[in-house]
């Protein structure tokens, strides 16, 4: 099973540093980008509506061995909660616990993006004995692997947002990947742009997995499409350097698309455009509201690719079947990872909700929304 380095990039922010390491990584991998163009395509297992209970992957991991009686402690372990996508991933979590009188006790240790902070945190937990299962958001990869194998020597473990060197949890949450996020965005852009068209790409920083998957499979699909990609810059996530960007390369010529690999300063792209009087081009975003909103207001030809917040939902899910005995997927849960298109913008734009809610939450129903999500009655 491949194990993915952090899925750390959210709203335009990253918890981890980016390992230097990764150098020797293959960011361009033809049989993954394969993988997961096909698991974009599949038709999804579970209940109906309900992806963060739904799986693309057919295997089941036997939990009979777990089964306890009466209600558990679910412990997790995050690697912070200091970005929007991360606080509205929490939230989502922390109602999901509400939802399951099965949780006697709910365990949160926040190891605020530190790898020391979230080992020592994982082996208080441990040393405690309080905890029936355990719930880990890796801060990084390779340095909690040891901490969550030993973790597994102890008790059942769950994984993810970010993945491990190591297959003994019981599962790994994820949405398909980054190879299918730029999928999604340079797909729609070749179908909406001619063949010799412009495309800016917007990137973050480099180095990091999730970037760079995410990187090379919007770029192999552009070049296939026979686009120019007149740039590829890094914003360091900062929306006055994105403008600035954007308006230097209008100086230089016509801008046909804007592909992105994460869509935090999106909203600043596309303010260069309207700033100069130009015409808004194909645009890739993402799921948070302020670009929805925009995106909606000027009737943009546009995508947003998600990385799901819904996903936070899945690990309870998976804490409370593991210890009922039932099976899961594992021991990778891959989740559906859809895309907000023109034809169902409408259902993901709420005028009630902060600008940079991640609107793919699947929180909608959940009682206290919108409240708990910052969201105004």
């Amino acid at each position: 099973m491949k194990q993915f380095l952090s899925y750390a990039v959210t709203a335009g922010m990253l918890l981890a540093t980016a390992n230097t390491s990764h150098a020797a990584d293959n960011f361009n991998d033809p049989e993954e980008f394969a993988r997961q163009r096909e698991q974009l395509a599949m038709t999804p297992k579970g209940p109906e509506g309900q992806p963060w209970a739904q799986y693309l992957v057919g295997k089941m991991a036997d939990t009979a061995k777990y089964k306890k009686e009466g209600p558990a402690t679910v412990c997790f372990s995050n690697a912070g909660v200091n970005n929007p996508w991360r606080v509205v991933g929490y939230t989502n979590m922390k109602e999901e616990v509400a939802l399951h009188p099965e949780i006697g006790n709910f365990v949160h240790v926040d190891a605020e993006g530190s790898d020391d902070k979230q080992i020592a945190d994982i082996n208080d937990l441990l040393a405690g004995g309080n905890c029936d299962v355990l719930i880990v958001s890796p801060n990084t990869t390779a340095a909690l692997t040891p901490a969550v194998e030993a973790a597994c020597q102890k008790l059942p473990v769950i994984v993810f947002d970010r993945g491990v060197q190591t297959d003994c949890p019981v599962t790994f949450i994820h949405p398909v990947g980054g190879y299918g996020f730029g999928i999604q965005g340079a797909q729609f852009i070749a179908d909406n742009v001619k063949s010799g068209g412009n495309v800016l790409m917007l990137r973050i920083l480099p180095g990091v997995d999730v970037l760079e998957t995410r990187y090379s499979a919007g770029r192999r699909i552009l070049d296939e499409a026979g686009l120019k990609v007149v740039g590829a810059e890094f914003t360091d996530g900062d929306n006055a350097k994105t403008k600035s960007i954007v308006e230097d390369y209008l100086q230089r010529g016509s801008i046909d698309a804007v592909w992105m690999d994460a869509g935090a300063t999106a909203v600043a792209a596309v303010e260069a455009f309207e700033d100069g009087g130009y015409e808004i081009p194909v645009f890739v975003g993402e799921d948070q509201q302020d670009f929805l909103q925009k995106w909606r207001a000027l009737n943009m030809t546009a995508i947003a690719p998600t990385y799901p917040t819904y996903q936070w939902r899945t690990p309870i899910l998976a804490a409370v079947s593991i210890l009922k005995g039932e099976a899961v997927p594992g021991p990778e849960w891959v989740l559906p990872q859809p895309a907000i298109t023109k034809e169902n913008l409408d259902s993901f734009v709420n005028e009630k909700m902060p600008p940079l809610h991640y609107t793919m939450c699947g929180c909608e129903e959940m009682p206290n929304y919108p409240k708990a999500w910052g969201g105004n009655e």
